[in-house]
């Protein structure tokens, strides 16, 4: 090959390479106005909500699900609806019309989406993180977020919050949500909701689960869990194994129901 020919290959790499660099420089410029963008965050969040009522009604509820609706569970009413991290993104879609619901979603800005999401279904959500290692030091947000969400308990509402730990260990309760419990007097009722289509993100820390449409759905509601008001520690920490157990226990019902495993 030629001097020439060198020349004009090397010319047209490096001016690929400026294109290449030009194109993540501009990227990077635009990204941050997007990400903080009110109108670019309530259209995804539009269109997320509108992706989940595809899945809801494309998918139809089995056979042995729980009956939400107007069933056994009523009469625990108002309570606190305990869910996973990665598994929680259809609730609103499932949760009965007509009934108030209070959600706890994280104070990050990723979950800002998540909140504006949830308005779309006439949900209240209230930010902040409840899931402590130590019930004694929850953060000065986690105490505010767990008092706002045992006035709405005390109002007659339901609330909704994420058991474990965010990027702690997964499927594995804090102690946030049985401190709730046993301020409020109302019971923990451990639900799992999924989809026989679906797609798993095994790299994200809690295996996120991206529910798909046209196929079969389940919801499970394993038995409540009450914890005393007087409860020390030893019993606090009984009742957060409790709660994993009977969470972890309806998420493998409504996996078998919608998979059909024996």
């Amino acid at each position: 090959m030629d001097h020439e020919a060198v020349k004009g290959l090397a010319t047209r790499s490096a001016g690929r390479r400026r294109r290449g660099g030009t194109s993540k420089t501009f990227w990077r410029r635009i990204r941050e106005p997007l990400a903080q963008s009110r109108f670019v965050k309530n259209a995804i969040a539009s269109l997320f909500a509108q992706f989940v009522r595809l899945i809801r009604l494309t998918n139809r509820v089995v056979d042995g699900s729980t009956q939400i609706s107007g069933g056994p569970y009523r009469q625990f009413e108002p309570g606190i609806i305990a869910l996973w991290h990665g598994q929680h993104l259809l609730t609103p879609a499932y949760y009965p019309k007509g009934r108030q619901l209070v959600a706890m979603v994280s104070r990050s800005a990723d979950a800002e989406l998540n909140a504006l999401m949830l308005q779309r279904f006439g949900i209240e959500a209230v930010r902040g993180s409840g899931g402590r290692e130590n019930s004694k030091h929850l953060d000065k947000g986690g105490a505010k977020a767990l008092l706002a969400l045992k006035k709405s308990l005390a109002a007659g509402k339901n609330v909704a919050m994420i058991a474990d730990i965010p990027h702690g260990t997964p499927r594995d309760a804090g102690l946030g949500i049985v401190l709730l419990a046993r301020l409020s007097g109302r019971p923990i009722l451990p639900a799992a909701i999924t989809t026989s289509r679906r797609k798993v993100l095994e790299r994200s820390w809690d295996k996120t689960t991206i529910n798909l449409p046209f196929g079969r759905s389940s919801i499970v509601v394993g038995a409540p869990v009450f914890v005393p008001a007087d409860a020390d520690e030893a019993e606090m920490e009984r009742k957060r194994q409790e709660v994993t157990a009977a969470l972890n226990a309806a998420t493998v019902e409504a996996y078998r129901l919608v998979d059909g495993s024996k």
